[in-house]
This record gives C-alpha cells, sequence and structure tokens, in this order.
C-alpha cells in the first residue's frame, strides 16, 4: 500500500487505507488523480460503467434463492394479482439505497460502525447481531436453493452443496476487487434468464398491466396474503442491502465526486430487480393457471419439476439455473455484507483489494459463514422449510428499524454535512417506515388474534398511517425555510465535503421525541418478532388461520 494513500486514509474517517486509491471496477478504471470534466456523453458512459457494480450488485443479489421462491408462490398461489407490490417497492429501494449510497461516499465508514459511532454499544450490538442471524439464515436459504437446483438436474447435495461454498470461498479471497465484481457481473447477466422463462409462459398482458396498478389480492386479504405480501416486501427490500452497497461503495473507493454516478447505478439495478421479480411472478401465474398446481405451492424444487411438466423440459431447466444463479449471487453479497460490518466494528482489514495474508480475518469470517451455513444444509431432517419461511418475514418486521436508522443518520449534520436529506426526503421516508411498520403490525394483530377483520384493521391502520404523514408533512414544511438557508451556505462545499475521523465527531444528541421514539422501537421489535416467529412455526406445522 502506497504512502500516499496511507496519509490519505489517516485524514479521513477511512478505516482501512485499502479504501484509498483508484477505483477497479470489472468494467474499467478510473484513477485517484482523475479529476477531469465528463463532457461527452462517450466520457460519462465510459465512467459509469467502470463505477457500475454495488447498486447492480445489491439489487440483484436481492433477487437470491429465497426472493426466487417468494415470487415463484406469489404467481402461483395469486396469480399476477401481487404485482403492484412490486410497483411500489421501485421508489422503497430508491430512497433506501440513495440514502445508503450518500452516507458511504461521504462519510467512508461501514453502515455498522456508524450506528455504534452514533447510537451507542446496545443499539449497535443490536444491529450487528441482527444482522447475523438474519444474514446467516439467508445463506442458509441460498444453500438450499443451491441444492434444489441441482437436485432437479440429478446432482446430489453432498456434491453441489460443497462444491459451490468452495466456489464462493475462492471467489472472493482473491485479493482482487475486479475479479469478484466481475464474477458477479456474470450472475447478473445470467440474472436476465428470468426474460425468456416468462414468455415460454405465454404471458396475458392485459391482467399484468391491470394488476400492476390496480392493488388487489385474488381470493380476498387474510393473514397468509399478509404474511406472502410482507415476505415479498422482506426479500425485496431487505436490511442486509443497507450495510452492504454501503460498505462496497467505499470498499471500490468511490467519494462524493462519483455520487451521481452511483445513484445512477443504484436506481438502474431497482429496476432490473423488479422486472427480474415481475418476469418470475408473470412465469409461474401463467405457467400453472387453470392446472391442479395453481394456489399449492410447494418449494422451488418443485416449480422446476412443474414448468417441466406443463411448459416444456426447457423451461424447467431455465428456472433451475435461474435460481442456482440467484443463491450463488445472493450467498456471495448477504455473507460480505456480514463480513464487512464484522471488519468495521473490530477495526480489522477488511477489503477485497487485500490479499489473504493482510486480511485473515476478514477472509476468515467469510469462509466460516459459509462453510457452516452450508453444512447445516446437509444435516438430514434439519428444519429447512421452517429457515425458509422465516427468513422472509423476518426481514419485513426487522426493515422498520432499519429504516429508521438510516433516517436518523442521514439527518445527522456531523455525518453527512452538506448532504443531509432534504425535506421531501425526510416525508418519502416516514411513509416508507410507515408503510413496512403498518404491515408488520397487521401481521403481529392477525397472529395474535386470528379472527379480527383484516380488512377492517387495514383500513384503520392506513387512517392512523395517513394521519401521521400528514402531520410529519407539516413540521418538514415548516423546517424547509431553514433547510433552504443551510443549504446556500453549505452547496459550496458539497462534493469534496468528508466526514470527519470518528473520534473527532461531536457526541450525537438525540432529541426527547428521538429518545422516546428508540424506546418505542425496542418494544416494536420484541412484541413483532415473537409474534412472527409463531405465525411461521404454525404454517410449517400446516396449521392455517
Amino acid at each position: 500500500m502506497g504512502v500516499a494513500m496511507e496519509k490519505k486514509a489517516q485524514h479521513s474517517a477511512v478505516l482501512d487505507s485499502a479504501h484509498v486509491g483508484d477505483i477497479k471496477g470489472a468494467l474499467g478504471t478510473v484513477r485517484l488523480d482523475d479529476n477531469a470534466p465528463r463532457k461527452s456523453w462517450w466520457a460519462r458512459i465510459r465512467t459509469l460503467l467502470a463505477i457500475m457494480g454495488p447498486g447492480l450488485i445489491v439489487m440483484v443479489g436481492d433477487n437470491d434463492a429465497g426472493g426466487v421462491s417468494t415470487y415463484a408462490q406469489a404467481g402461483q398461489n395469486y396469480g399476477t394479482s401481487l404485482l403492484w407490490v412490486l410497483l411500489l417497492l421501485i421508489p422503497v429501494l430508491m430512497v433506501c439505497q440513495e440514502m445508503v449510497v450518500r452516507l458511504g461516499l461521504v462519510t467512508g465508514v461501514g453502515h455498522a460502525r456508524l450506528i455504534f459511532q452514533r447510537f451507542g454499544k446496545f443499539w449497535g450490538a443490536f444491529s450487528v447481531g441482527d444482522l447475523f442471524i438474519l444474514n446467516f439464515l439467508t445463506i442458509v436459504t441460498e444453500f438450499i436453493g443451491i441444492s434444489m437446483a441441482m437436485t432437479y438436474f440429478g446432482v446430489s447435495e453432498y456434491i453441489s452443496v460443497p462444491v459451490a461454498a468452495l466456489l464462493l470461498i475462492l471467489i472472493t479471497v482473491t485479493g482482487s476487487f475486479r475479479r469478484w465484481e466481475s464474477s458477479m457481473f456474470v450472475c447478473i447477466v445470467l440474472n436476465f434468464l428470468v426474460i425468456p422463462l416468462a414468455f415460454m409462459s405465454h404471458p396475458h398482458f392485459g391482467p399484468m398491466v391491470r394488476n400492476t396498478f390496480v392493488p388487489s389480492v385474488q381470493g380476498g386479504l387474510n393473514s397468509n396474503a399478509l404474511l406472502l405480501i410482507i415476505g415479498l416486501v422482506g426479500t425485496t427490500v431487505a436490511p442486509w442491502q443497507l450495510f452492504f452497497q454501503q460498505s462496497n461503495v467505499i470498499d471500490k473507493r468511490l467519494t462524493p465526486r462519483w455520487m451521481k454516478y452511483e445513484r445512477a447505478d443504484t436506481f438502474i439495478g431497482a429496476f432490473v430487480v423488479i422486472i427480474g421479480a415481475a418476469a418470475i411472478i408473470a412465469a409461474t401465474a401463467f405457467a400453472f393457471q387453470g392446472t391442479k398446481a395453481f394456489g399449492n405451492f410447494v418449494d422451488s424444487a418443485t416449480v422446476a419439476n412443474l414448468f417441466a411438466h406443463h411448459v416444456s423440459r426447457v423451461a424447467g431447466n431455465v428456472f433451475a439455473i435461474v435460481l442456482l444463479n440467484a443463491s450463488i449471487i445472493g450467498a456471495g453479497a448477504v455473507t460480505l455484507s456480514t463480513s464487512y460490518a464484522f471488519g468495521d466494528v473490530f477495526g480489522i482489514n477488511h477489503s477485497l483489494h487485500r490479499s489473504f495474508k493482510d486480511a485473515k480475518g476478514f477472509y476468515i469470517i467469510y469462509a466460516a459463514i459459509v462453510l457452516v451455513a452450508a453444512g447445516i444444509v446437509l444435516i438430514p431432517n434439519a428444519p429447512l422449510g421452517l429457515m425458509t419461511i422465516l427468513v422472509q418475514a423476518l426481514a419485513g418486521v426487522l426493515l422498520p428499524s432499519a429504516t429508521v436508522f438510516l433516517l436518523i443518520l442521514c439527518n445527522d449534520k456531523a455525518v453527512l454535512g452538506p448532504w443531509v436529506n432534504k425535506p421531501w426526503q425526510n416525508v418519502l421516508g416516514a411513509i416508507i417506515v410507515g408503510v413496512l411498520t403498518m404491515l408488520s403490525l397487521i401481521l403481529a394483530a392477525t397472529t395474535l388474534f386470528p379472527n379480527w377483520n383484516v380488512t377492517v384493521l387495514t383500513e384503520i391502520l392506513a387512517g392512523v398511517l395517513i394521519v401521521s404523514l400528514l402531520v410529519t408533512g407539516v413540521f418538514q414544511v415548516l423546517r424547509r425555510g431553514k433547510a433552504a438557508e443551510r443549504d446556500s451556505v453549505e452547496d459550496l462545499d458539497r462534493w469534496t465535503w468528508r466526514m470527519l475521523p470518528l473520534d473527532d465527531l461531536p457526541k450525537a444528541m438525540p432529541s426527547r421525541g428521538t429518545a422516546i421514539g428508540m424506546l418505542s422501537l425496542r418494544a416494536y421489535l420484541v412484541i413483532a418478532v415473537v409474534l412472527l416467529v409463531v405465525k411461521a412455526i404454525q404454517l410449517a406445522l400446516g396449521h392455517t388461520v
């Protein structure tokens, strides 16, 4: 590592000096001292290609094994009636991940470390512990997906799972960010196989367009449908995404100068992931419509065999390949987000630019998580079905808390300076948190009181949400004048402003409202998680509500 890079890292909040240097992406390089303006479209496109990666990978990585399973279940059991959920998730993805991009590029510090620094040890330990448990369960589901996909092709899980685990480790410990990102780009390209899969099922575009813009639930709204909707939210907008992209843009050595390009990367990725999800829903909806399979989802392996039986052998093969590919990119990204977080919190070298010798702890953590998760899948009679059900819904329940942390950090002037949220961004963030919390509360209430009218409950909570959002909106409007004055002064150094080293930051001083909100959040998480576990066990045992 060069002396100049070491000194540059020491004078900023960047925790690993390997995070400073040339941008070496799969599709190009941008030198550290490259300050030339991009005047032509060709120059801008070349720069975008070099920078592109974190946004695409985090989004496509969310179409993982659990995602493929959840989208297939939505299509097979409810037709295309839940496509409207995906449409609503586009702005959610954009808003949440754009805030993550700003935090990463401006601070140079991972999400977990910022939570420790600004919220204290309790919430820091909670965020890392929550991330580890949820990520570990998610990685187990990725290996379940690998096992199912390769079993379809006649390969034993005792061969496919260990080989996949070894492949994931070898891809990551090469000591080259560019080689790792290139392998992820191969998975991104294979992700587009969902498009021909959808056309093989002969979709009808009229119902698809109508169900995309007109909310409905085929068969009516009930607690099981709500669990699936929360699963769709949890698998499409997962907490690990926040930790992964913030650390990955730092590891790629991006700074505020490249903000517009990384935002473009993120927004492109948001559309790619939603198109892929919609294609899977459409494929299963039209392939099984009018058959005995419709409304009787079992698992992804069964879906592959049903495609082979009802559509063609080629369609079954394509679905199995999609599942395998999704499992690999999901396992790689989710595991890496955990390793990044541990590196941030414990102060060890944590960069894909480093060799195994220079970052033993970082790579050992990655390898250990992969190997243990793979080992669990090979244990006879392991409760894999329960894990698969739990992980998606648990992500949906925990996402509101992760989004609350994100919103508060993006309003912390010591952290983001001139890059703090605008009033309209806070309003959108409040809407997102409110809707996610409402879905979680509905699930909790219908689990505890199964005879409650779900429709009436949804209408009541929606009314409460609207009133709360109106109050929030008025508050933001009153603050707009002050925000405009602040921006006019600070926008001058907007593109070069970086957060101070963590030890030099002023102490966070939460308001009384924030303190009360954090206490309420603790209570909400305890109740919601306990009730969700009850619901997941009920479904796993076959007791539907």
